[in-house]
This record gives C-alpha cells, sequence and structure tokens, in this order.
C-alpha cells in the first residue's frame, strides 16, 4: 500500500467572546498557536500542516513561527455560529492536492502529544476506522450529577438501578476533549461530521486533555506545562 497523504488543519479564528484574543495568548513562554505546531511537527506520517484562519494578525504570528498558511480563511466561515466542520471542508477544497485523511488540531488544546495525534491516527490506519477523536475521562462523573427538579429537589442525571457509593465503582465514561479529529477525506465530505457510530476513539490522559476556555482553564495549563 502506499503512504496515505494526511493533512492536518489548525484552525484559529480571530474572535472570540468567552476569551477575547485567545488564540494569540502566550502560554508558559510560548505563543499558543506554537504547542500544538510542535506537536505537529513531531508527528512524520503527516504531510502538510496548515493555519485556517480569517486574522492576519493570527496569519502573521503562525507564520513566524514556521506554521504555513496557504489562504486566509472567508470571514462567512469564522462567524461566532458557524459550523466547525466547513473550516475543514473549506481548506481541502481550496488547496489544490488531494489527500487521504484530514486531522483537526485545535490550537486550544496545547497540552497534547505528538504521540496523541499518532495514536488516533493508528485506530483509522491500523484499525480500520473511518474516522478517530480524542477522548478522555469525564469528571466528576454523570453517574453522581444532577438536574434540579420540583422545588429545587435533586434528580439524578443518569437513572440507573445501582447505587454508586464509591468513585472506584462508577463506571467509566468518557467525553471529547477536542484535542484530537481524524477522518478520512471522502468519508467526512461525506458525513459532514467527525463523530458518527461509526468514529472510533482515541483514549488520552485527564493530565494532557485540558481545553483552554477561560481563565481557570489557563491557570491549570501553564501549571501542567511549567512541571512538563
Amino acid at each position: 500500500m502506499s503512504t496515505p497523504r494526511i493533512l492536518a488543519i489548525v484552525p484559529a479564528r480571530g474572535g472570540s467572546q468567552g476569551m477575547p484574543g485567545k488564540n494569540l495568548l502566550e502560554v508558559a513562554g510560548k505563543p499558543l498557536l506554537g504547542w500544538t505546531f510542535d506537536a505537529a511537527s513531531g508527528c512524520a506520517r503527516l504531510t502538510r500542516t496548515i493555519l485556517s484562519s480569517d486574522s492576519e494578525e493570527i496569519c502573521a504570528a503562525a507564520r513566524s513561527l514556521g506554521l504555513e498558511v496557504p489562504f486566509v480563511r472567508p470571514a462567512e466561515l469564522a462567524r461566532n455560529d458557524t459550523p466547525g466542520i466547513e473550516p475543514v471542508l473549506h481548506a481541502l477544497d481550496v488547496l489544490e492536492e488531494d489527500f487521504d485523511y484530514v486531522v483537526l488540531l485545535q490550537p486550544t488544546s496545547p497540552l497534547r502529544l505528538a504521540a496523541d495525534i499518532d495514536a488516533a491516527l493508528d485506530q483509522c490506519l491500523q484499525g480500520g476506522a473511518p474516522a478517530c477523536v480524542s477522548v478522555s475521562e469525564v469528571e466528576p462523573s454523570p453517574y453522581w450529577s444532577f438536574v434540579l427538579g420540583e422545588q429545587g429537589r435533586l434528580k439524578p442525571l443518569i437513572e440507573s438501578s445501582r447505587r454508586f457509593t464509591r468513585r472506584q465503582d462508577l463506571p467509566a465514561v468518557y467525553g471529547l476533549n477536542g484535542a484530537v479529529y481524524v477522518a478520512e477525506v471522502e468519508w467526512l465530505r461525506r458525513e459532514r461530521s467527525f463523530v458518527t457510530s461509526e468514529t472510533a476513539a482515541s483514549v488520552m490522559p485527564r493530565e494532557r486533555a485540558a481545553d483552554l476556555d477561560d481563565d481557570l482553564d489557563l491557570v491549570l495549563i501553564e501549571a501542567l506545562l511549567a512541571r512538563r
């Protein structure tokens, strides 16, 4: 078999409602984009790694790091309500070459390693899955979570005939952590989503799965990067 051609896309739009200027932040002494580019650079199977952004400032910052910027994303694909799949499909359409797989690497996951990208790729290239996403164990467990019912009474989020009193007895529950998304290109064009019933999971440890959404996340991520 020929070596598959794999495109990695780092999406970084200019607007961020929750944390303005997030994609230009310096985190633990390095631009946020730099951590993701380092992880991608350490993954030998990636054929090409590019940035997709609508912001000239972010594009300039990416170029200074050595990250390829082959185009500026159209403004209509960088709105708050733009589905996340659209910039991926746009990049695949704009680039004048064919790829077998595409990898989405969000810059808000700076703790991700090249090994985490490789692990997700293995699920597709060796495991036969058309797509794979990275997940981590959810904490706290939804089995210990509640919604408020009538008169503020606690109602279990997950109804179960078994009562779990020890953390060690809880079923393992996983959630998307946003660090790595992989898919066959033609499959993704058809499904228009990385996550379907055919998608495999690649489990990442929680200490590498933090996603930067707010100032509290920033404190945690910087502390973990400093330890590394």
